[in-house]
């Protein structure tokens, strides 16, 4: 019974995406994603979903909590130009009575308060030189977009932690073990915080000077395949995700791979995310390599 309701209710979400002329929306993230592509003069033409229901628990007062995925795949069409998006929403809803109560997306956790250690040390040492294959880190972050690689731990807020292994799958050294505030690495049960903390990668790409680094550019117009965009939510100065980029639109702009919001080929702003703010900053960050 709960995963019919739950069914009817995506089939009814994704209803909306495609009527034409529709001004009043019943979900909100369906009003800002299509609020989002008009802005570029692009059209949803179809959605598809899949649900998987992970978890029913009872509660307290007798009500059903629901935790449960829905994996939404966006056909866009932008000129002549189409393109599949994907993402995963984390849900969860209340079930009593034989009806669907206060259902939607679990917000994400981003990474507590600062740390003294994310400052990162001067650099020392010989220079680490490397050619960052960015088809690689691309295909590593297309391959590993939905899901997790054994190789590393999975983190709950796992992002800047999925973009460090697309960077190293595109060549680029890790240095600094065993310094959790120097360098960029992870190894065995342990990691600097330049690898898994998305302010502490913010700070460490433009400011390393040997190994993995990066140059920060004036828009997005200016990155390349495989390149990075960190995102502070609030506008507060401390950044909470991190995405790469791996494919372009119409107008060239770039679409982005990211865990903890699982997607592909996201349009970069965010701006159909329920983190998003009328305050948000952004990090536009171009690997520098040492041809």
């Amino acid at each position: 019974m709960i995963r019919k309701l739950l069914i009817e209710k995506i089939n009814h979400e994704i209803s909306e995406y495609t009527t034409r002329g529709q001004t009043d929306y019943q979900s909100e993230k369906v009003k800002r994603k299509i609020e989002s592509c008009e802005k570029r003069h692009a059209e949803i033409v179809k959605v598809e979903a899949t649900g998987k229901v992970n978890e029913v628990s009872m509660q307290p007062d007798e009500t059903q909590a629901v935790l449960y995925d829905v994996h939404y795949k966006y056909l866009v069409k932008q000129g002549s130009y189409i393109y599949m998006e994907e993402e995963v929403e984390n849900r969860r809803a209340v079930y009593y009575g034989g009806q669907i109560y206060n259902d939607g997306e679990i917000p994400a956790v981003f990474e507590g308060v600062k740390r003294k250690e994310e400052t990162l040390d001067e650099e020392n040492g010989e220079r680490i030189t490397y050619h960052y294959e960015r088809l690689k880190a691309v295909q590593y972050a297309e391959k590993w977009w939905n899901t997790y690689n054994p190789a590393y731990r999975k983190f709950e807020n796992d992002c800047t932690n999925y973009i460090s292994q697309c960077l190293h799958a595109g060549n680029a050294p890790m240095r600094g073990y065993p310094s959790k505030g120097k360098g960029w690495w992870m190894r065995s049960n342990s990691w600097s915080y330049s690898w898994t903390v998305a302010n502490s990668m913010r700070i460490h790409l433009p400011s390393s000077t040997i190994g993995l680094r990066a140059r920060e550019v004036e828009g997005p117009h200016k990155l390349k395949l495989g390149d990075v965009i960190c995102y502070d939510f609030e506008g507060d100065g401390r950044f909470d995700h991190t995405t790469i980029v791996t494919g372009r639109d119409a107008d060239a702009m770039p679409l982005v791979n990211a865990h903890t919001f699982n997607s592909r080929m996201r349009y970069w702003r965010y701006e159909d995310s329920t983190a998003y703010t009328p305050n948000i900053k952004y990090k536009f960050l171009t690997i520098v390599d040492d041809r």
